[in-house]
């Protein structure tokens, strides 16, 4: 049992940002704000037979990496923010400890090793989330209404005046909003506000989600109203599930992401799945369809391919893409986007499920000479297998592909996939590299290259 006297020496982070250390007995002890290389005490919060969780009390020797926190909500204290738990940590240190968890997941979950560690992708460090969800609750025993990320383990809403990583023109609304809400007659049946911020040819666009359990009245929409016209945002309505959403005027411009270095402009639906970081998604774009190198008329499939992130920049080098998507109604905003941007002739997509895809499902979508994944957390465990199965006993005509780009947002489940290829696939993992997408968390994005042996 580690006593409150005992100073402990810091050994390294988990997954989850804390600690790590051992006591006097060997046991493993997870530490809430320290850093590797540091000497402190703690309290101990939960107890296992194996292992022990604490909160620093103490601090004997500091980290060099250690570093003042940006935002004054970022803290162990009670109330504190949650939707950080690293801005402690200089973010160069941040990023060298997602590429080891990277590298360590690969090795300890799928026996794989990276040939070449590539650059990390990385971004600016601050003001670069463009989407959020913001819960909502009025609590009069807080002064009233709180807008914000939820406290620190706990479901309270924590009573932010600002955020360090939404953008300055979001960060600034969050008082406004605060009070907005205070003179709604809804305010008590308002439980979330979520945040989408699109490019706009002179700034950005912001659009604020209003998710209500009621209608709401002649009154309420006219204070939001009158908010967009102050702020110069547009809200949408959310009655119910995320198909209910609708604009609440029509005027103002639609949302929409760019990328150009591929002269592409992708509109989106504010609750749409598009990357966090819409920085980061450039130079990921970029870095991944270099990895990939498709050539001029060379055939290309992009699994999990959403509204056309990576199969829209592949036509416009010249790729034959096919995009696959789970759903028949997001693959119908592919195929819009693809028009829109002059590339359908290049395009073609098709709605499968890739949860459940088999060796027989995956001939008849015939063969590529690359691939490009990007699945969900869950990962492409069905589509890997089925590509391993298939490779068994191939059709006529049918080869597997020679290279694929496999960008991730769960290095487990990566790591998972990376082992089925290389050691039942016959692939090898040529490089790998972390993706910085969520500075100050503990969440890793990272892309892997596997190539045919």
């Amino acid at each position: 049992m580690t006593a409150d006297d005992e100073w402990l020496q810091v050994e390294s982070l988990d997954l989850d940002a804390q600690g790590v250390a051992h006591d006097a007995q060997g046991k493993v002890v997870f530490i809430e704000g320290a850093l590797p290389g540091e000497r402190v005490q703690v309290r101990v919060t939960r107890r296992k037979a194996q292992w022990e969780q604490a909160v620093m009390s103490a601090l004997q020797r500091e980290s060099a990496q250690r570093v003042r926190p940006a935002c004054p909500h970022f803290g162990l204290h009670a109330g504190a923010c949650g939707g950080c738990k690293m801005q402690h940590l200089h973010p160069a240190a941040q990023v060298a400890v997602k590429q080891r968890v990277l590298e360590d997941q690969l090795w300890h979950l799928g026996k794989v090793r990276a040939e070449r560690v590539l650059r990390p992708i990385e971004g600016p460090a601050w003001g670069y989330r463009r989407r959020a969800r913001l819960s909502v609750r009025h609590v009069p025993k807080k002064g009233g209404v709180l807008v914000g990320f939820h406290e620190r383990k706990s479901s309270y809403v924590a009573d932010m005046s600002r955020c360090e990583v939404l953008p300055g023109a979001v960060s600034a609304l969050l008082p406004a909003l605060r009070a907005l809400v205070a003179t709604m007659d809804a305010r008590d049946r308002v439980p979330q506000i979520e945040v989408a911020v699109g490019d706009a040819a002179d700034g950005v666009v912001v659009a604020l989600v209003l998710r209500h359990l009621e209608p709401l009245g002649a009154g309420d929409l006219a204070r939001l109203r009158a908010f967009a016209r102050e702020h110069g945002v547009q809200w949408w309505l959310q009655p119910k599930g995320p198909e209910t959403v609708h604009r609440l005027d029509d005027d103002g411009p639609e949302l929409a992401y760019a990328l150009p270095e591929f002269g592409v402009v992708m509109p989106f639906r504010p609750t749409d799945f598009t990357q966090v970081n819409h920085a980061v998604n450039r130079v990921l774009v970029v870095r991944a369809l270099g990895l990939l190198g498709v050539r001029p008329g060379e055939r290309v499939i992009d699994w999990f391919c959403g509204l056309g992130n990576f199969a829209l920049p592949l036509a416009r080098l010249g790729g034959e893409v096919l995009g696959v998507e789970g759903s028949a109604a997001l693959v119908q905003r592919a195929r819009d986007n693809a028009a829109r941007n002059g590339l359908a002739p290049r395009t073609r997509f098709e709605a499968r499920n890739l949860f459940e895809i088999d060796a027989v499902a995956l001939a008849e979508l015939g063969a590529a000479a690359r691939w490009l994944v990007d699945p969900p957390r869950e990962g492409a465990f069905a589509l890997v297998k089925s590509l391993v199965d298939l490779q068994r006993d191939a059709p006529v005509g049918w080869t597997p592909p020679r290279r694929i780009v496999y960008v991730s947002c769960n290095p487990s489940t990566l790591a998972r996939d990376a082992g089925l290829l290389v050691h039942q696939g016959g692939w090898r993992c040529s490089a790998a590299a972390a993706v910085n997408m969520f500075p100050h968390t503990a969440h890793v994005e990272s892309l892997a290259v596997f190539d045919r042996l």
